[in-house]
Formats: C-alpha cells, sequence, structure tokens
C-alpha cells in the first residue's frame, strides 16, 4: 500500500516527540522523587541530631519510662517515628509501639551503620507498621562511647503524595508542549511535503512527454535549488527531444525514400523496421513483430542470417525472389545482435550479364568456323610453296594474327562456360607436383630459350587435392605462361606446401613486377597491364580471368604479390580433402 511522503513525515515526528515526551516524564518523575528522598533524609537527621542532645541527658534505667514518654509526645508533635536502640540492640524507646513487644534492632542496616559510628540511612518495608518507611539513625555518644542510637523515620506516602502533585504538574505542562509540537510537526510536515509534491506533480507530466511543464518554489533552500535542476533539465530534454523526434523524422524519410528494400531484425530474428520499397520488391506485407521466416520464406536468406548470426560478421549473398535478383548485403550490429540486412534489385543487372555472356559467346561461335577456314587456307598455301618471299611474309602475319584470334575465341568460349556455370568438374585425386611437372614440359622449349630455369619445391607426401586435373592444368598453364612471357631474366619458383586443411601453391617470377595501381585489376577479363608487350607477346587478357574463375570453382582463392621491379607472385589456395563432384 503506497504511503502519503506528508504521513510519513508527520508521523515520523509525532513518534519522536511523543518519545521524547514520555522521557521528559519519567526523567522528572525520577528526579523529583530521589530529590523528596533527599530532602526528607537530611530532615530527618536534623531530627534525629537534636533529639539526641535533648534525650543525652535522660537515663536509661528501669526501662527507660521517661525517655520512652518523651519520644512518644515528640513523635507525635512533629509527626515523625521516633526509636531509641541501645548497642546490643534493645529497643528501649518507641514513638509508635511498646518497645518491650519489639524485636531486637541491632541487626537492622540503618542501626548497624549507626554503631560503625556514622549516620546510618535505608529505605525499606516497616515490619511493625507494614509500610514502605525511610530510615535515618544517629549514634548519641559521651566521651567517645555510644550510649545509644536514635533512629527517625517517615512513611513514604508522604513524598509520594508530594511527588504525584508535581508529576501532575509536569504532565499537564508536557502535554500543553505535546499539543504544540503536533500543531508544530503538520505544519513543518506540510512545509516539506508542498514543495516535494510539485516535484512529484511535475515529474508524472514530464514523464507524459509534457516538457514545458516547471517548478516554481519561493523557499531559498536546497529545494529550491532541486527545483531550478529540474527546470534546467526539463529545458534541456526538451531540446533532446526536439532532436530526437527531428532526427527519427528525418531517418523515417530516408528509410522511406530508399529504392534499396531494407530490413532489420532483432536478436531473435523478429521484424524490428522494414521500409515499404521491400513490401513492394517482396509483393507481400511485412509486418513488425513477426519473425522474418514466417513472412519470407527464402533459403537462401536464411542461409545468409543464420551465418551471420553464428559467425557475427558482415556478409552478402545473391538469392532470387518473385522472380527478381537481390543482392543482399547483411550487417551484423554487435551489442544488441541485431540484423541490418539491405536488397539490392540486380533482376537488369543481371540480364545484362547474360545478354552480354550470350553476345560474346554468339560471336565466339560464329567468329570459330570463318577463322578456323582461314587458318587452313593459309597453311594449304605455304604447303604448296608457290609464293614468293614476300608473299609469305605477308601470310606469316595472316597466320600469326589468325592464330591470335583462335585463343581469344577459345578463351572467351571457356571463360563464358565458366561464367555461365555450365561446367560440371570432373573431381579425382590430384597430384599437384605431378602436375605442374606435366605443364612445365609444355614449356621446355621456351624456357630453354630464355636461359633461365624454373626450379619447383615441394615436400614429400603431399596430400592429393580432390579436383578436376584438366581444369587445374589449364590454370598452371596461364600462370607459368605469364610468367615466362614476362621473365627476361632470373627464373621461376614454384612452392607448395599443406596448411591445415589446405594446399598453397604459388608461382613466383623476376620479371618487371606490376604496380600497385593495376594489382586490383589484373583478374578482369580483357584487362592487361602493358597493352604493347601483351600485343607483341600474344596475349589475350583471358587467361587471368579463367584462373581466377577456375579456383573460384575449387572452392579456393588467388591473390597476388607484386611490387615494380621485384616480380610477381602469384598464390593459390585449395581445399584439401574428399568432396564430391561439383557443378560449375
Amino acid at each position: 500500500m503506497k504511503r502519503s511522503l506528508f504521513l510519513k513525515i508527520f508521523v515520523g515526528y509525532l513518534v519522536l516527540t511523543i518519545a521524547l515526551s514520555g522521557l521528559i516524564v519519567l526523567v522528572s518523575s525520577y528526579f523529583i522523587r530521589s530529590y523528596q528522598i533527599e530532602r526528607t533524609a537530611r530532615e530527618l537527621k536534623e531530627i534525629a541530631t537534636i533529639l539526641g542532645e535533648r534525650t543525652l541527658g535522660m537515663p536509661l534505667e528501669g526501662g527507660g519510662a521517661m525517655i520512652d514518654r518523651f519520644v512518644k509526645e515528640m513523635g507525635k508533635k512533629i509527626n515523625t517515628r521516633i526509636t531509641l536502640v541501645v548497642p546490643d540492640g534493645r529497643v528501649v524507646a518507641d514513638s509508635e509501639e511498646d518497645p518491650a513487644r519489639m524485636e531486637n534492632h541491632r541487626m537492622r542496616v540503618e542501626i548497624s551503620q549507626a554503631l560503625e559510628g556514622g549516620a546510618g540511612r535505608f529505605l525499606r518495608m516497616s515490619d511493625t507498621l507494614g509500610q514502605e518507611m525511610l530510615y535515618i539513625a544517629v549514634p548519641v555518644e559521651r566521651d567517645g562511647k555510644i550510649l545509644y542510637v536514635l533512629r527517625v523515620s517517615k512513611f513514604l506516602r508522604d513524598i509520594k503524595t508530594v511527588s504525584r502533585e508535581l508529576n501532575a504538574k509536569i504532565l499537564l505542562v508536557t502535554a500543553v508542549i505535546l499539543a504544540a509540537a503536533l500543531i508544530g510537526a503538520f505544519v513543518f510536515a506540510r512545509t516539506i511535503y508542498r514543495p516535494i509534491g510539485e516535484l512529484s506533480a511535475a515529474i508524472k507530466r514530464v514523464a507524459g512527454h509534457d516538457f514545458n511543464t516547471r517548478v516554481l518554489l519561493n523557499a531559498q533552500d536546497e529545494l529550491k535549488e532541486v527545483a531550478d535542476s529540474f527546470n534546467d533539465m526539463t529545458d534541456e530534454m526538451q531540446g533532446l527531444f526536439a532532436d530526437l523526434t527531428r532526427q527519427k523524422e528525418e531517418l523515417n524519410s530516408i528509410i522511406s525514400s530508399l529504392q534499396e528494400g531494407l530490413l532489420v531484425l532483432d536478436g531473435e530474428e523478429r521484424v524490428l523496421i522494414v521500409n515499404d520499397s521491400l513490401k513492394t520488391l517482396m509483393g507481400r506485407d511485412v509486418e513488425v513483430g513477426r519473425p522474418y521466416w514466417e513472412i519470407i520464406r527464402e533459403p537462401a536468406l536464411n542461409e545468409l542470417v543464420n551465418r551471420v548470426h553464428v559467425e557475427k560478421h558482415n556478409d552478402v549473398g545473391e538469392m532470387t525472389m518473385n522472380g527478381a535478383v537481390f543482392l543482399c548485403s547483411a550487417t551484423y550490429l554487435g551489442p544488441r545482435e541485431e540484423i541490418v540486412l539491405v536488397f539490392h534489385d540486380i533482376t537488369e543487372i543481371r540480364k545484362l550479364e547474360r545478354i552480354k555472356s550470350d553476345f560474346v559467346l554468339n560471336v565466339s561461335h560464329e567468329l570459330r568456323t570463318p577463322l578456323t577456314s582461314i587458318k587452313g587456307f593459309v597453311e594449304t598455301m605455304e604447303a604448296e610453296g608457290l609464293l614468293s618471299e614476300e608473299q609469305k611474309h605477308y601470310l606469316g602475319i595472316i597466320k600469326r594474327n589468325t592464330a591470335r584470334l583462335i585463343n581469344v575465341v577459345t578463351d572467351l568460349l571457356t571463360l563464358s562456360r565458366l561464367e555461365e556455370k555450365s561446367l560440371v568438374l570432373e573431381l579425382e585425386p590430384v597430384s599437384m607436383p605431378d602436375l605442374v611437372e606435366r605443364v612445365l614440359k609444355i614449356f621446355e622449349e621456351q624456357v630453354r630459350a630464355k636461359g633461365f630455369r624454373v626450379e619447383v619445391r615441394a615436400p614429400d607426401e603431399l596430400p592429393p587435392v580432390m579436383g578436376d586435373a584438366f581444369r587445374l592444368e589449364q590454370v598452371f598453364v596461364n600462370l607459368l605462361d605469364n610468367a615466362i612471357k614476362y621473365t627476361d631474366a632470373g627464373g621461376i619458383t614454384v612452392e607448395m606446401e599443406a596448411r591445415d586443411d589446405t594446399m598453397v601453391v604459388s608461382v613466383a617470377d623476376t620479371g618487371p613486377g606490376i604496380p600497385s595501381e593495376h594489382i586490383d585489376r589484373i583478374f578482369e577479363r580483357f584487362y592487361v597491364v602493358d597493352k604493347s608487350r601483351s600485343r607483341k607477346l600474344g596475349g589475350t587478357g583471358l587467361g587471368l580471368s579463367i584462373v581466377k574463375h577456375i579456383v573460384l570453382l575449387h572452392n579456393g582463392r588467388v591473390t597476388v604479390q607484386s611490387s615494380p621491379g621485384r616480380g610477381t607472385k602469384f598464390v593459390i589456395t585449395l581445399p584439401v580433402g574428399d568432396r564430391s563432384s561439383t557443378s560449375a
């Protein structure tokens, strides 16, 4: 149950006031009683001393009748009980009782104290009268000898009566003070609670987005400082909220205006944000809060999202939905495990690529037949031997360029098939040292003519690579052909080594090297670094592109390391192990 702050302050102040008032009454009552007892004790001691002096000359012989009469008379006059006790404890005179019937008082505390030479004092119930009494005893001496002890006593009911009267007055004063304190507590609680209540109400209004709320207090105290700080805070919050609102509107406008589809998933793969472009691209409504796989049923998208969740890094995937091709980039947001998916519609790009590929393939097929015919007629004319030297020179130019065109067409057909992924790799265990040795035999004459050697470094017992031997030969034919063509001095080194589950093969030459601005483009089709030298050497500009596609078909990767004047090194990494036949 909620308790009011006002009630807490008021009740706390009330309990404290009552507790202090009760403590004051108890302490006052105790001190009043103690004071009354001390005061009575002094009076009784003075009475005892005076009576001792007056009874000093009275005889004790004969039962002490004279002194007993004197004691009884004085007891009535001063309303005090008087008892006279000799050192052996016998009572010889008493103002209230017959001494002969009273018991021996030698062991009474006050009598024993007085017999030791000092004044005796004790507070107890009277065995004779059955009431609480204060006893004061003083010794009466003559010539240093105690003749008897004179004891006076008084009932405490007289002290209690006085104490009650005083306590009643104290209680009355305390009640008046308590009433005033309660009024003060009420006013104090109201004074404290009012500004706090205003602050509480203002905070609730701010929580409801009412940032115009202000708290104005007149008091110059800490609560005034709190109110001023609260007002400053609301001013700041109002500015921040306005900025956030503006930024949110800008972000929503940007997201809505994006042509690409945008999808944001939380850690449990529920849809957080989706823009209209994605709904249009999907051709369906994508509801926020639902798991994305209930709305978009695409295995490629599921694989991409799962891969990003498991590996916790960004990734890209291509997928087809509703007849359209999308390139989907997935960005992983680590702190909240969210994933941002951006869908780029590349349908037209893929159509253009297919048109281009079909065009290249058709042109290559159309060129292949006439080029083969030209080559055949040139060879026939050479075989007849009826040409002049000038005619042979021109015929050689025709033959050389025809061969170059045939190589270009052949490479184009191969590259088109690789890009169309229509090749089927015939996988088998391939020994890389044996494959490289076979390829080197093709270039023995060229190497011998250049005057350098090719060094092959391979450790014993290298594991075989599961691959297509014919396609892998194409890779190293292209790499070694380029290395031999562009190396004039030095040599070529082929190194092989097994690393974990991969085979790493590098082909390094001591040629002129490749400038850094060209390295990122050397695997593009028809791209050559030195065009004049490439034409002179008969290069087509397609070899490295073919190398890259074949390596990718084997789930491998190819990289290049080069700098001008320091040669070039191609590094190919291929997986090792059993794999089923792969369709490219």
